[in-house]
């Protein structure tokens, strides 16, 4: 599986440039807006923090005083740091498979490796690699594990990527799997975004921070280096460079048919790419195909591109293949269609096998496998109904793929398949709660444009009338809302909808426009001009689940983007909800671009200091939509002052003008953490209590 590091999708601003932040600023032609909260951008700065333990501390007072608060909590960190977890397969390395593992005693987590055959007969003999505790100990850090790219066929080399705390910036350390140590005078470099990957032995690509004028305007590299063993980074070779404006480089490699294919993605926008094979001796061949598509995997000798747009006869979200010496060797490029979906479904994970090329699917939101051969023949593989998919590891000496499948009312299970045959059951976890206590519907709701928009309702079995509801969204980049097992959701929410449910209520996750749940169209109906769709979409199923009965009050919940789209809300519709949970949102549009990763994220969005561009975003930007005479209803927002993705400043502002304003604002930032918000289990948790007490205060009182 070819794996690109740089751009973590967005799980994911009115004013002259302000204090120092960390990123560079950009210029901006537009007319500077007065905003007296600046001084918040500073992330570090002495007042800044003073301000956020000031909320922190407020809320902690309201929230954590509730009788239930510590029971939540504790039964939280047991859920997450539960050592019965499955032990998913993270890379799968020849005739081994590798794991990632957290629990109560190892929070840091561990790296460890066994052997297939005996993960497959349950009977897996761990060795550990990297102690990440241990190391956190002994260098007196916070590490926090990122990636790490090992070196086929022999996986005896690996790439590490780590950050002091949780952040996208990170360290890059050369790790040697036989002795489980990092090498000497390997390739290290310290801590910056950086994306790496294997040339051979002795050489890898890199794309870094090297010094004054090596950044794009988003903070991401503009060059790629080939580093050989033994060089200074400094005097290694640039193979690539690209403007300012652009936002950076990934950079990767697939192997097929015995060969590794090295390949640099140039992310002209987020959405625009071109790719480039390297040989070599370090010269590059372009793949000419739109700047819309992407090179998704290597796999029978063949580049296998997935259109995000249609490209002559081909639809949006067809698979076609090209040959890979062909074009590296020979300059010669032709495609051939491999797979094209229906409008019903969407391709959301291409892996390769030995012999098989595999995909999973959602149709009508509900997950499939197919397994494909050398000739495109594809076969569906049996997975449980109505049920999400993921591919987790495909690959090795042998034709295997592992794959979980869950929804909300089951846990996750693991399954193994090898040559597309009936996959096996390898391991799955116990439920938390009594599947026959709940019930899970879909529906429909038609949006303002008259787009259907599918969401899943999960209520107490057997119970009827309207109830205090919580409606999660997301709605951007491509990031479908999946629904998966309760107690476990995604979007970091946590137990805290398992609670939720437990407690008597409803939890909602809304499929609006924005993601890939039908595809790359689902998500490019709403870019740029058009993203008031995204918004209208929350309405409609905010208002079919009130129309129809099943709502009483109603909360809005998402986090990143989606915490961007939940705060439109609190400004544009203060009527439709009684509560809204914004997590490390965007909130100033004005000056998103100047901050952090934000430049980007214009192919998303638009870019403020474009009038034209303004003038849309301007309109749902919730930051300068605040208003002191509006009834809005309390708000809980949370963020981390480790998050170097989306900016705090964005969470801080909002907080400060609504309390300036006299809104009831419930605050929590915490220190570690990145964009996910917690470093642990422990932050995870202590979140999510806080996140039932709000909701429990918020929306069963409001009744």
């Amino acid at each position: 599986m070819i794996r690109f590091a740089m751009i973590a999708a967005l799980s994911l601003a009115a004013c002259s440039p302000g204090p120092a932040t960390q990123s560079a600023q950009k210029g901006a032609s537009a007319p500077m807006m007065d905003d007296p909260y600046l001084w918040l951008e500073e992330v570090e700065g002495e007042r800044a923090l003073e301000q956020v333990k000031a909320w922190n501390a407020s809320t902690a007072a309201e929230l954590t005083a509730d009788a239930d608060f510590e029971a939540y909590r504790q039964r939280g960190e047991a859920i997450l740091s539960n050592p019965d977890r499955i032990a998913t397969p993270y890379h799968i390395m020849g005739d081994m498979v590798s794991n990632f593992w957290t629990d109560t005693k190892n929070t840091h987590g561990l790296w460890r490796v066994a052997t297939i055959d005996d993960y497959l007969a349950g009977t897996p003999a761990w060795r550990t690699l990297l102690d990440l505790d241990a190391l956190s100990e002994a260098e007196n850090k916070n590490w926090v594990w990122g990636s790490v790219t090992c070196l086929a066929p022999e996986y005896d080399r690996c790439l590490i990527r780590m950050s002091d705390g949780g952040s996208d910036a990170g360290v890059l350390r050369e790790f040697d799997v036989s002795r489980a140590a990092f090498v000497e005078d390997g390739f290290v470099v310290g801590e910056a975004k950086h994306d790496f990957t294997w040339v051979d032995a002795d050489t890898i690509l890199i794309s870094s921070d090297f010094g004054p004028g090596t950044l794009t305007q988003s903070g991401y590299g503009r060059q790629v280096k080939m580093w050989k063993r033994g060089q200074t980074l400094a005097d290694a070779p640039l193979i690539k460079e690209i403007a300012v404006e652009d936002v950076g480089f990934g950079v990767s490699y697939g192997r097929t048919r015995a060969k590794n294919y090295p390949l640099i993605t140039r992310n002209m926008t987020f959405w625009d790419y071109e790719y480039f094979h390297v040989r070599p001796d370090g010269s590059l061949v372009k793949v000419p195909m739109p700047q819309t598509a992407t090179v998704s995997e290597m796999f029978a000798g063949k580049g296998i591109i997935q259109l995000n747009a249609p490209w002559g006869a081909y639809p949006a979200g067809s698979l076609l293949a090209y040959d890979l010496d062909a074009l590296i060797e020979r300059g010669e490029f032709g495609v051939e269609p491999v797979f094209t979906p229906t409008k019903a479904q969407s391709v959301r994970q291409i892996a390769a096998g030995k012999d098989r090329l595999y995909l999973a699917m959602l149709q009508d939101v509900s997950g499939k496998l197919l397994a494909l051969d050398a000739d495109w023949r594809a076969s569906e593989v049996p997975v449980p109904d109505n049920s999400v998919v993921d591919l987790e590891a495909a690959g090795g000496t042998a034709d295997i793929a592992f794959f979980t499948a869950q929804n909300f009312a089951t846990p996750p299970t693991l399954f193994a398949t090898q040559m597309g045959a009936e996959p096996a059951a390898i391991a799955s976890l116990d439920n938390l709660f009594d599947p026959a206590t709940v019930e899970v519907k879909q529906h429909f709701a038609t949006s303002k444009d008259g787009t259907r928009i599918p969401y899943f309702v999960v209520r107490p079995k057997g119970a009827t009338g309207p109830l205090p509801t919580v409606l999660h969204v997301y709605g951007g980049f491509r990031g479908g809302q999946l629904p998966t097992y309760l107690a476990r959701h995604p979007s970091r929410i946590g137990p805290m909808a398992m609670f939720w449910v437990e407690a008597g209520n409803s939890f909602v996750l809304a499929n609006i426009r924005g993601g890939d749940e039908y595809g790359p169209e689902w998500h490019s109906q709403v870019l740029k001009e058009n993203r008031q769709k995204v918004h209208d979409d929350l309405y409609a199923v905010g208002e079919d689940l009130k129309a129809s009965g099943l709502s009483s009050t109603l909360a809005a919940s998402g986090r990143s983007n989606g915490g961007l789209v939940v705060g439109a809300a609190y400004t544009q519709r203060p009527d439709l909800f009684d509560g809204i949970i914004m997590g490390v949102p965007l909130s100033d549009m004005w000056r998103y671009d100047k901050l952090l990763a934000g430049a980007s994220w214009t192919g998303e969005y638009g870019d403020p200091d474009i009038p034209e561009e303004w003038a849309y975003l301007g309109k749902y930007s919730p930051y300068q939509h605040l208003r002191a005479d509006a009834d809005y209803p309390p708000i809980m927002i949370y963020t981390s002052t480790k998050d170097d993705r989306v900016h705090p400043g964005h969470a801080r502002k909002m907080a400060a003008r609504m309390t300036e304003q006299g809104h009831k604002v419930y605050y929590f930032e915490n220190i570690d953490g990145g964009h996910i918000g917690a470093a642990d289990a422990a932050g995870e948790a202590y979140r999510a209590a806080l996140m039932m007490i709000y909701a429990k205060d918020t929306l069963t009182t409001a009744e």
